[in-house]
């Protein structure tokens, strides 16, 4: 099954009501997707895959597209030891190429954590599986569908709640 058909699917079963995108432009940075969407930077979702450094697990973060994640902010302030992952094992264990890593849709669950700044947007846009692909979705919805904690993802998120 092609990986935009993963997420159309995965999206039905958690109850998700999205319309999958096909964008003209490239979405795959934050701000190729912003202007695409014709949106704010910040409610775009970039999905990035990290391992655990401790259990080698994969661990993805949703993150406002206006962040970057601070590593030694999140092993000091949540407890998470995380490292870069290889983009071979990106693909093989989400089914995703980096650049269009969808939240939804993985061939294997990851773990998952959410910046709490998407939290205060209606309507928030995520990669669906390809990088000119995306799909407007209820934060809230999709953190509560997919399981996903909340956390702070540097000092900017924890002061701009």
């Amino acid at each position: 099954m092609a990986s935009i058909d993963r997420v159309a699917a995965d999206a039905a079963n958690l109850g998700l009501e999205i319309e999958i995108r096909t964008l003209d432009a490239s979405t795959r940075t934050a701000e190729e997707a912003a202007s695409a969407c014709g949106c704010d930077v910040a409610q775009i979702v970039k999905s990035l895959v990290f391992e655990d450094s401790g259990t080698c697990k994969i661990v993805l973060l949703l993150v406002s597209g206006r962040h970057n994640v601070d590593l030694d902010f999140l092993r000091h302030h949540h407890g998470l030891d995380l490292r870069r992952c290889d983009p071979r094992r990106v693909r093989d264990e989400t089914g995703f190429a980096i650049g269009g890593v969808a939240p939804i849709g993985h061939l294997a669950k990851p773990t998952i954590w959410m910046d709490r700044v998407l939290d205060g947007f209606e309507i928030v846009y995520a990669a669906a599986g390809r990088p000119d692909s995306v799909f407007a979705v209820d934060p809230a919805k999709l953190r509560q569908a997919i399981g996903a904690e909340v956390l702070d993802v540097n000092q900017e998120s924890a002061v701009s709640r």
